[in-house]
């Protein structure tokens, strides 16, 4: 038997793993509700089921969208937070500022190359000796590169796919194992973007739309893998936003078409992101699991 045909005899003797689904009892780690806020006044009920509690992570948190979901996190509860960013003293006056405004927070920041897997495993280790434990991670960092498909530099594409998937593959997957360790699950929240859903016009930035919309399959994959461990995954899909990132003279024709193909006529601010952050962080986002919420003016209806 010549050497190629033994080994596809050899596939038919393989084994593959199973994934193992929870059985959702109560003494598993994705169990029904037990607590009743009927016994409170409305006003706190309303609060608490969408308080976020423990600690968590955000990468690229010094940018724009990071910040405004660390502040929105930190208002409804959220004890600590560890901004992971590549240069986080960028933005040292607003982290300055975030915990002036939260002093019982404990709110700390590292510089993180999330494409880096030893520096993210050490990040983590930090992060816990730090804040005692991780409950979230909110994976905001990435780039984008607008560039015809014919002239991008194949160098290009692989960087925006390793900051924009690979990145976070290898923050979720550090955390997770801290999490299970931890025994008590948590959520994990991608940032998408539009650009998972459709192609953006009129810039031409393939390695960015194909990178956020294998973010979607990631989540999805991990959502069905982690969610015995009380792990959720979900991810948020953006859709133009009006930061520094989107300014400029020369980008005031493509702001202009980016408003006129909105039903609202107009690009996102960044608060406009922190309602979808707090219902996937918070109790009242038990069950959301897999999902991911298009947060773009109604963009993508077109």
């Amino acid at each position: 038997m010549a050497g190629g045909d033994v080994a596809r005899a050899d596939l038919t003797k393989r084994t593959i793993p199973h994934m193992v689904l929870s059985d959702g009892s109560v003494n598993s780690l994705t169990p029904p509700p037990t607590e009743s806020s009927e016994s409170l006044p409305p006003s706190a009920a309303a609060a608490a089921r969408f308080r976020v509690k423990g600690n968590a992570i955000v990468t690229g948190g010094a940018g724009s969208l990071g910040l405004t979901a660390c502040h929105a996190l930190l208002e409804h509860g959220l004890s600590g937070l560890m901004i992971w960013d590549m240069n986080p003293s960028q933005s040292a006056e607003q982290i300055a500022a975030l915990k002036a405004r939260f002093p019982s927070a404990s709110i700390e920041a590292l510089q993180v190359d999330v494409t880096d897997e030893a520096a993210v495993d050490a990040a983590v280790e930090k992060t816990v000796q730090i804040l005692g434990s991780i409950d979230h991670l909110l994976c905001f960092a990435g780039i984008v590169g607008c560039v015809h498909a014919l002239d991008i530099a194949v160098s290009h594409w692989r960087k925006i796919l390793d900051v924009n998937l690979t990145g976070p593959f290898i923050c979720a997957q550090a955390v997770a194992k801290r999490m299970v360790k931890q025994g008590k699950g948590g959520s994990i929240i991608f940032i998408a973007s539009i650009s998972a859903h459709r192609v953006n016009f009129p810039q031409p930035q393939v390695a960015y739309n194909v990178s956020k919309s294998a973010l979607l399959m990631l989540k999805s994959s991990l959502a069905a893998e982690w969610a015995r461990y009380g792990i959720r995954v979900n991810t948020i899909s953006p859709g133009y936003m009006d930061t520094i990132l989107n300014e400029g003279d020369g980008l005031a024709e493509a702001r202009r078409i980016w408003t006129e193909r909105n039903p609202t006529g107009r690009m996102g601010a960044p608060s406009e992101l922190t309602g979808a952050v707090i219902l996937l962080s918070s109790q009242a986002g038990t069950y959301m699991n897999g999902a991911d919420l298009v947060v773009d003016g109604g963009g993508i209806v077109f």
